[in-house]
């Protein structure tokens, strides 16, 4: 087959779908791009306890992938596979919550850790730094690396779930979310993508540098921490604890944006 004549299959299959409402066209776009859900649910497994099971992944994934078929709009010219991994994601993150596999005492933790920095760092106006976290909580350094590692599950999370518009704390929307459909035009949901993005981006580029790198490596180039490591040239657990204080950081500087809007 050659390339031109896969194009044409391509977009037919789209236009079926998209203005026929096909089912049988549907179900190969599915079959088409499942790939993509086991690509994504193996680079997310890597980073999970190993009682979380790849299937179980998957099995989110492709609740993502069919979602990402419905709302895709083949004449606004993004990349499918770009539009659909995001989609991926988002539902297998959905999936872990809904699973609850985190215990609560480590979610004490991870929230202790995450207001301190928040009030450290509100009061001294830059990222405060270890000795600095470790002297306000009372531990030695080591007790401190131990509680980064302890927590390091929580910061496991779409990048999306940083920072949600919600009133009462539990039905929050995601930044991917509010992305407004072509078809049924929302200014409000445009306006407030945007305000998401800007306030994310802010919070990001006032992370050290060490840690911002991670973020970027990890949730924009799709690197996985290890190869991060590689990158860098540092450890896998060093990374890990990079990443875990980056994601505390900006739960508790985005927290605090939060309170102010809302």
């Amino acid at each position: 087959m050659t390339g031109s004549t896969a194009k044409i299959q391509y977009i037919s299959l789209w236009d079926r779908f998209k203005k026929e409402r096909d089912l049988a066209a549907r179900e190969q776009l599915i079959l088409k791009y499942a790939p993509l859900v086991k690509y994504v649910a193996g680079r997310l497994a890597i980073s999970l306890p190993p009682n979380v099971q790849q299937d179980d992944l998957i099995s989110y994934g492709i609740f993502g992938l069919i979602d990402a078929i419905e709302k895709f709009e083949p004449e606004r010219n993004i990349k499918f596979e770009t539009y659909a991994i995001s989609r991926i994601k988002g539902a297998i993150w959905d999936g872990l919550r809904s699973m609850d596999w985190i215990p609560y005492s480590i979610r004490q933790k991870a929230k202790e850790l995450e207001e301190t920095y928040a009030r450290l760092e509100n009061e001294l106006g830059r990222p405060a730094t270890d000795e600095e976290m470790c002297e306000t909580l009372g531990i030695t350094k080591q007790q401190f690396y131990s509680l980064l590692q302890e927590t390091s599950c929580t910061s496991l999370l779409s990048l999306e779930d940083l920072f949600v518009f919600d009133r009462d704390g539990t039905n929050g929307v995601k930044m991917i979310d509010t992305i407004a459909d072509s078809r049924v035009p929302d200014p409000v949901a445009a306006v407030m993508f945007e305000e998401q993005k800007k306030i994310l981006g802010e919070a990001i580029n006032k992370l050290p540098e060490r840690e911002k790198m991670v973020i970027a490596l990890y949730y924009y180039e799709g690197l996985t921490l290890k190869e991060i490591g590689k990158v860098l040239g540092v450890t896998e657990s060093r990374i890990s604890q990079l990443h875990t204080k980056a994601i505390l950081r900006l739960r508790g500087r985005l927290s605090r944006v939060k309170k102010k809007i809302l």
